[in-house]
């Protein structure tokens, strides 16, 4: 959503901030990205030659006011190597038309999840050049302290949510010695900082109302997300596809450069279905081991501190 309307003179002086091949997480330095996971295992980037080239200070100087005003919540924490690619489609008119929505949203005094400091939380958590995998889902958790921005994910004290339990099942099987979140938590910030795209179809949702911003412009915008690790992440990546919403995502994925994998939901309803022995984690990480040796492997453990865990 939209950040306050004073917040959209501050654009221009952010954008001169931060260096054109820098990042832009100095506003929201908790979220950042570190260059090594909390254990102390390195981050694999691809050699896919150099980023395209992005001025950020003359690409916000050539936006109009009201695409300043409109903006400012990506200008300020979409990070820059995704708004490289996603320039164009920020200012398209159907990304537009859906900022106005959610300024329209939180005019009428209803309350968005999850806070606008998070909606791009997993930008800056895995930036472009580092994902491996991603795991796609759909809305946001829409209850309070849950959704921070990304899919599965929701902050501590808060517990694990059922589906997530399903997912903790799964890996246990793949990996006996998994160990999940300290005091039965949710938090998954160390698969995002491991190169793990946590990335929802829909960015917001109404508090307490489900779906109640899908259909509004959001799939659009995180399809090029998705088409953007397609076509940029050329060594290969994995989709976790749980679900048919998510397998639609990754249709036209071509099986040559990607591993796409495919099963039920984990949600209560469908995870008995398939789920617990489908073998993801592990077959996610004997293909990136294939693709980029044994440094591309994920730490599929979550026994991090919060304090630790980029919260």
């Amino acid at each position: 959503m939209s950040l306050k309307r004073k917040a959209a003179g501050a654009v221009e002086e952010a954008a001169k901030k931060s260096k054109p091949s820098g990042t832009i997480t100095s506003f929201f330095k908790r979220n950042a990205a570190p260059s090594t996971t909390t254990n102390g295992t390195a981050k694999v980037a691809a050699a896919e030659g150099p980023a395209p080239k992005f001025d950020k200070t003359a690409w916000v100087a050539k936006l109009t006011d009201e695409q300043k005003e409109l903006l400012a919540l990506e200008i300020a924490t979409l990070h820059e190597s995704w708004l490289a690619h996603l320039k164009d489609e920020v200012t398209s008119k159907e990304f537009l038309e859906l900022k106005k929505f959610l300024k329209n949203e939180v005019q009428s005094g209803k309350q968005v999840f999850p806070p606008s400091s998070d909606v791009y939380s997993w930008s800056r958590h895995t930036p472009l050049n580092t994902v491996k995998a991603v795991i796609l889902g759909q809305d946001p958790y829409h209850n309070v302290n849950q959704a921070h921005g990304l899919c599965f994910s929701v902050r501590p004290p808060t517990p694990a949510p059922p589906s997530l339990k399903n997912i903790y099942k799964a890996l246990a099987i793949d990996y006996p010695d998994f160990v999940p979140p300290p005091n039965r938590g949710g938090l998954l910030t160390p698969w995002a900082d491991r190169g793990v795209l946590l990335l929802n179809t829909c960015l917001t949702v109404r508090a307490h109302d489900a779906n109640s911003h899908a259909g509004r412009g959001w799939e659009r915008f995180t399809q090029k997300v998705i088409d953007t690790v397609v076509k940029v992440r050329t060594r290969g990546v994995v989709f976790l596809a749980w679900g048919n919403p998510a397998q639609k995502r990754c249709a036209g994925i071509s099986g040559s450069k990607h591993l796409v994998l495919k099963s039920v939901h984990p949600s209560p309803l469908s995870a008995s279905r398939g789920f617990f022995e489908c073998g993801h984690f592990k077959k996610t990480n004997e293909w990136l081991r294939e693709r980029y040796g044994e440094d591309g492997e994920i730490n599929w453990n979550l026994d991090v501190p919060p304090e630790e865990a980029g919260v």
